[in-house]
């Protein structure tokens, strides 16, 4: 758990799910220790009722989502050194998302699922609800631009099936 004094980040939910989604607060919540340039990390959102919290954990400490997660992922520090990424293309990867639509192939599926979650922190999608339909979690979208709605199965990955899915997206945006 987060030791006191410990910088969390901190947002408000807002009607229709509008989060923002706070920057990597660079420390260990179970240690308190700085995570280092080039290391691994995984990020939870903690669901608090009217916010949602941000808290940072090294691999070391990672134990599994913590109770009360909204959300959790992997992700890696940038290099101090490494070449700056390309630009993100949103149009590029609505295509890809509109294209996997109602493609139930578990690989197609997965994709689908984290180019979901890219398009919400880009903004280019909006959460508006999370349903269960057939014993599996459903989100329901909205596009920023079109107002068109979407629905994406949650396909429930494992920590090393998401890291190898993300990576693939990743490729895909020639973050490789």
């Amino acid at each position: 758990m987060p030791q006191a004094g410990m910088p969390q980040a901190v947002m408000s939910k807002g009607v229709g799910y509008d989060y923002q989604i706070q920057a990597n607060t660079r420390r260990c919540a179970v240690t308190g220790l700085e995570l280092k340039p080039g290391e691994r990390y995984y990020s939870v959102l903690i669901d608090e009722g009217t916010t949602l919290m941000r808290q940072d954990y090294s691999l070391a400490s990672w134990q599994g989502p913590p109770e009360g997660a909204f959300s959790f992922w992997q992700g890696k520090l940038p290099e101090g050194t490494a070449p700056r990424r390309p630009p993100i293309d949103d149009e590029i990867l609505m295509e890809c998302f509109g294209r996997l639509e109602g493609d139930l192939e578990p690989a197609r599926l997965s994709f689908r699922y984290v180019l979901t979650l890219l398009l919400v922190r880009r903004k280019r999608l909006r959460l508006e609800d999370v349903r269960q339909e057939g014993g599996q979690e459903v989100l329901c979208l909205r596009d920023a631009r079109s107002g068109a709605r979407h629905q994406v199965i949650d396909p429930a990955l494992p920590d090393d099936e998401l890291e190898a899915v993300q990576d693939d997206v990743f490729q895909l945006l020639g973050w490789a």
